[in-house]
């Protein structure tokens, strides 16, 4: 049987032979001409299927492997999908740039922390989601660090996750700028790199060091 090929961002399906490829698309904003290149990438080379992905990418699936190279050449763009210990894509709603109901501008914040953090390697994973307001739709509350728009400015939740062992995420601080959502992201990162340990979520390490003790450690707070 065949196996993913990480070089490539080529993840091997269920069928044991076709591959999975994702342009990257961040918070899943893209202009009708890329859509266009990549339903023309999926037609030339025979793919199975196109698939919106939860991460807010557009998923090209069932490329044999002999294509893949040339499916990303003909693409010009970078993968979506980054396999591995590191920060994974950013997951932004529409915020104020465009939704009615947004109290903050999501694009804005979520562009500058997938900008700034996806790919970095860290101990294990990590996911990170911007909401323009309350309703949540980018799923803040399950990542490990999420922040949600309000009309007092964002709320940073830490530690969220799905999966096997779900974890809502703890609201350590309220009413932040966008600077300071950064500033406080950067130390998070630094909290991690330094405390985290192989195949553990920042929730599981809050856990063991105490909510508390992280936000001490920090240095956060809620207005």
């Amino acid at each position: 049987m065949k196996k993913t090929i990480p070089e490539k961002n080529a993840i091997i399906q269920r069928d044991g032979e076709t591959y999975l490829i994702t342009p990257r698309t961040p918070g899943g904003f893209v202009d009708p001409a890329t859509l266009r290149k990549i339903a023309d990438v999926a037609e030339k080379y025979g793919a199975a299927t196109l698939k919106m992905t939860s991460g807010q990418k557009m998923a090209i699936v069932g490329l044999q492997e002999e294509d893949i190279d040339a499916a990303w050449a003909d693409l010009g763009m970078d993968a979506g999908m980054v396999a591995g210990p590191f920060v994974k894509g950013v997951k932004f709603c529409l915020g104020t740039t465009y939704c009615r109901k947004a109290q903050q501008d999501a694009v804005s914040l979520g562009s500058k922390l997938e900008e700034k953090y996806r790919g970095v390697k860290l101990p294990y994973m990590f996911k990170m989601a911007v909401s323009g307001c309350p309703s949540s739709c980018s799923e803040p509350v399950i990542k490990d660090i999420g922040v949600m728009g309000t009309a007092k400015g964002y709320t940073l939740m830490v530690g969220g996750a799905a999966g096997l062992k779900p974890r809502l995420a703890d609201v350590v601080a309220k009413g932040l700028t966008e600077e300071e959502v950064l500033e406080a992201v950067d130390r998070i990162m630094q909290f991690f790199k330094d405390y985290g340990e192989n195949r553990k979520r920042l929730g599981t390490i809050i856990d063991q060091v105490g909510l508390e003790e992280f936000k001490k450690e920090v240095g956060l707070w809620e207005k």
